[in-house]
């Protein structure tokens, strides 16, 4: 019988990115749409890797099952690294995508485009009933665009373009940006990671 593996996330566009990038892995993946009565950490670490710790040993020992968790965000080179690990708050709390959005684009509205550069990284956490942790990390360079672009993705997708395409994640094809994109990066690794183990 496989294991079982629990993602810990609420956002169902990166849990549908997560079950695709860990395809195939000989474990029977669940997500949090069945335990939607525990109510979620607040992740108030300093960093993506602070705050993927927290979520995955969280879930792991509320619900003693192995645990992946990631945190992820955009990293804005003009902002100083904002939004960073407030990015799907960025706006305040309780704010859309559109929200953050239109927010960006107003504190980058009078910088350049060759200072537009951005990143935005993942970092993915392992934690296994025996407490034991395994960390992965991606990242993809690129630039914000002047305003949004195309309808796929989500949160930053429409205003980000990868370094090397002239597309936004919001109009490139799905299967490029599951080839290039940081979730794609941190979840490859922690794919590898997870088939590796007995």
């Amino acid at each position: 019988m496989s294991k079982s593996l629990l993602i810990a996330s609420g956002n169902k566009h990166k849990v549908r990115e997560i079950i695709a990038l860990l395809d195939g892995v000989p474990w029977r993946v669940l997500d949090l749409s069945a335990f939607d009565s525990i109510p979620a950490p607040v992740e108030d670490a300093q960093t993506f890797e602070g705050n993927a710790t927290l979520k995955a040993e969280y879930y792991a020992q509320r619900l003693q099952t192995p645990c992946v968790a990631d945190d992820s965000g955009l990293v804005v080179d003009a902002l100083d690294g904002a939004p960073g690990v407030i990015s799907a708050r960025f706006a305040g709390e309780g704010c859309t995508d559109e929200d953050n959005n239109v927010k960006l684009l107003s504190l980058l509205k009078d910088v350049p485009d060759e200072k537009r550069t951005a990143r935005f990284v993942c970092c993915s956490v392992f934690v296994g009933l025996d407490g034991k942790t395994h960390t992965a990390q991606g990242s993809v360079e690129g630039r914000i665009d002047h305003a949004p672009h195309g309808s796929n993705g989500f949160g930053y997708d429409p205003l980000f373009i990868p370094t090397g395409y002239s597309q936004s994640f919001g109009e490139l094809d799905a299967s490029i940006k599951a080839s290039i994109s940081h979730r794609a990066r941190a979840f490859t690794q922690m794919r590898e990671f997870l088939a590796s183990l007995p």
